[in-house]
């Protein structure tokens, strides 16, 4: 009945072509012309209505496909395909639809004859399935048919412990995961990280990056906005990351992001200056490593805090008893690299603050600096030193230098730029239902 007002609406728009003096009276006419024409449309299509196929009720076809595995199965092996076959000769497969009990829907194949249907990803493990198959035979007429199946559980599972711990970071905290097997293979990697999502609000896209097997970092382009809430969760379960290995359960992580809070330690003018939001909050006098303890450049991010802790200089390869041994109970510590070094007071030292570097590569200030400093950094927030003569903050084995590297840098971490993962039909969120999952043949 759609196609009534627009054939009606040509038909007038061509009347509409008459000189003006006939307007009046034609219109009249082909006012009552119009009403026939929706009569006679009206009841052509109604009558045409009725005698479709398509408009028939659906049949039952499941006596007529063979559906694998079959209806009512509890230990299907999801490394076999799902396959659907039309058993008669004038029947016909129009649509196959194969979703688990989360609503992720498999993708599949259907063969040109439209005789049969086999899926093209991998099935979970653990997992429920519905198979819905749609016929059409000889004359159009409709049939449906259906199957549940589930999938054997797998003994062999990966699961992802997310970090950090806690509910409440700086903007530099990146996000870790930790595997509980390897991942070697690009192709699995890429589905891995697939999996295991990322989002904040507001809104900050980024990466994960393989620090190795079984480590995996993540974090934005920049820092985190202020006052985020980040999520991280995995959608692996049950799903075959490679042979043997299916993807566990595994508990999500939820955590917020402070105030911007950045440090600034420029080893060259002996100053320390802090921002918070952007907005210059304090100066402070600093010293750091001297020669040969040269403090490292870079980003590094708050670990801990402690309020009181030894320091020795055993504990960084300086022998006891040498010159440059030391053994001293320091306030206000707060530490940014796993091997020793700290922001923290350094109260031996004030007459050197601002004006040299005397210290064996930590940050030092005065006892009044430090605590204040101590009070407003939280862990999660940054530390950045430069013009320093020390080496570069690597980027994972000594704390988080994460951000050391260069967005490019870090997207060469990622197995997503390297594999084609969509491939495996597990992202089914970045995908239309239609074309990757319900596909039909092609009408001769």
């Amino acid at each position: 009945m759609s196609d009534v007002p627009r054939l009606i609406a040509r038909y007038n728009n061509r009347e509409a072509q008459v000189s003006k003096s006939r307007i009046l009276k034609p219109r009249r006419r082909w006012a009552a012309c119009g009403i026939f024409l929706v009569a006679f449309l009206a009841a052509g299509l109604t009558a045409c209505g009725d005698s479709s196929p398509l408009a028939a009720q659906p049949f039952n076809a499941s006596g007529g496909l063979s559906i694998s595995p079959g209806d009512g199965v509890t230990k299907a092996d999801p490394n076999k395909p799902v396959t659907v076959t039309a058993k008669g000769r004038n029947s016909r497969i129009t649509d196959v639809m194969v979703v688990d009990n989360a609503g992720r829907l498999v993708r599949g194949e259907l063969a040109d004859s439209g005789t049969s249907w086999h899926t093209s990803s991998p099935l979970a493990a653990g997992a429920r399935y519905t198979v819905r198959v749609s016929t059409a035979d000889s004359d159009g007429s409709p049939g449906r048919g259906s199957a549940t199946f589930t999938t054997a559980a797998s003994d062999k599972l990966l699961r992802a412990t997310f970090g950090p711990d806690g509910k409440e970071y700086g903007v530099g905290q990146p996000v870790t995961a930790q595997l509980s097997h390897k991942v070697t293979d690009p192709a699995a990697r890429a589905l891995v990280e697939r999996g295991l999502r990322v989002t904040s609000t507001p809104a900050a896209h980024g990466r994960w990056y393989w620090v190795d097997d079984q480590t995996l970092h993540y974090r934005p382009e920049e820092y985190w906005p202020a006052h985020a809430t980040v999520t991280v969760e995995s959608r692996l379960d049950g799903t075959r990351i490679q042979d043997g290995l299916y993807g566990g359960s595994s508990p999500a992580l939820t955590f917020r992001t402070r105030d911007r809070i950045v440090a600034l330690v420029d080893a060259a003018e002996h100053r320390m200056t802090v921002t918070r939001n952007g907005k210059e909050i304090r100066t402070i006098p600093v010293t750091t490593g001297k020669p040969g303890f040269d403090t490292r450049n870079g980003v590094k991010v708050v670990l801990e805090q402690e309020e009181q802790v030894r320091m020795t200089g055993t504990s960084i390869g300086i022998a006891a008893g040498s010159s440059e041994s030391y053994d001293l109970d320091v306030r206000w510590a707060t530490r940014v690299t796993w091997s020793g070094e700290f922001v923290h007071a350094a109260p031996w030292s004030v007459g050197s603050q601002g004006y040299a570097n005397v210290s064996h590569g930590c940050t030092g200030m005065s006892t009044e600096a430090a605590e204040w400093f101590f009070k407003l950094a939280k862990p999660g927030d940054v530390v950045k030193v430069v013009n320093s003569e020390g080496s570069m903050m690597t980027p994972f084995d000594n704390g988080y230098g994460d951000w050391n590297l260069d967005w490019a840098k870090w997207r060469q971490g990622s197995a997503l730029d390297k594999v084609a993962a969509s491939q495996y039909g597990i992202d089914q969120a970045d995908l239309p239902v239609a074309a990757s999952a319900r596909l039909r043949p092609q009408q001769s």
